[in-house]
């Protein structure tokens, strides 16, 4: 059922699909053993997605959708049908024909596991702090077809040389931050339009790379969320060993 903002205040069942299907190569040699979201992180070492639950669910996410495919079944035998996490958890498995980011949504939605109008979409290496009914809220209020988080700011993972016309090197920042608008890999969007795509797209595309200019081209309504809170990249080892207790607290805790 689609949200307007009459029938948001009835409180229907919000879904979030949860991007977890990589081979997390970047973490290897760890992946060999387990799947990414499964690593531990933080004093209690629970895995990097139920913080991701966690989160959702503090901002009232009813319905989590896990899209997996590499080692699925730790994911699975960690989170169940979520009993234990007082919400309903399902899992859709990439096959060779439904791959890729918008494939793996498009089936989701195909076997009617997108049972909200719109859906919150979380990629699995992203810790925010970030309210998934507000974001719900601010898309119905402005009635777009997509809302993307965007932060103001990012940390380029490289340093950063200044290089004159002699290619001397002037001044060297390591891994400055920038300013620059940067999607942050969460977002909301109308499940209804993945299969309206389809067509265009085929079964294996990527989300940002492909839906969302699509989307755009064609004169849909995407806009931006702009976030200036604190967020994680859990993407790669480097950056997974540089969050301590202290950065966890702070992207996995939502304001009161």
């Amino acid at each position: 059922m689609e949200l307007t903002t009459e029938t948001w205040g009835n409180r229907l069942s919000l879904t979030a699909a949860i991007l977890a299907g990589g081979e997390g190569t970047r973490f290897r040699p760890y992946t060999d053993l387990i799947p990414k979201p499964m690593i531990p992180l933080g004093p209690d070492e629970k895995p990097v997605a139920d913080h991701i639950v966690n989160v959702l669910i503090k901002g009232g996410v009813s319905h989590i959708v896990f899209l997996v495919n590499y080692k699925w079944k730790y994911v699975r035998n960690y989170f169940g049908y979520g009993d234990r996490f007082g919400i309903k958890i399902d899992y859709s498995i990439d096959d060779d024909k439904y791959k890729n980011t918008g494939g793996s949504l498009l089936k989701a939605y195909k076997h009617h596991l997108l049972d909200s109008d719109p859906i919150v979409v979380w990629y699995g290496d992203i810790l925010a702090p970030i309210n998934a009914s507000g974001l719900v809220k601010e898309h119905v209020r402005q009635g777009v077809d997509a809302l993307l988080v965007v932060a103001n700011s990012y940390q380029v993972p490289v340093g950063v040389a200044e290089v004159n016309e002699k290619n001397d090197v002037v001044s060297l920042k390591e891994k400055p931050w920038v300013d620059m608008k940067v999607t942050i890999g969460v977002l909301t969007i109308r499940p209804g339009l993945l299969e309206e795509y389809e067509g265009q797209l085929g079964t294996s595309f990527d989300i940002m790379g492909d839906l969302i200019p699509a989307m755009i081209s064609s004169g849909r309504k995407v806009k931006a969320y702009i976030y200036d809170g604190p967020w994680v990249d859990v993407g790669s080892l480097e950056r997974y060993k540089k969050i301590d207790e202290d950065l966890l607290r702070k992207v996995t805790e939502l304001p009161s």
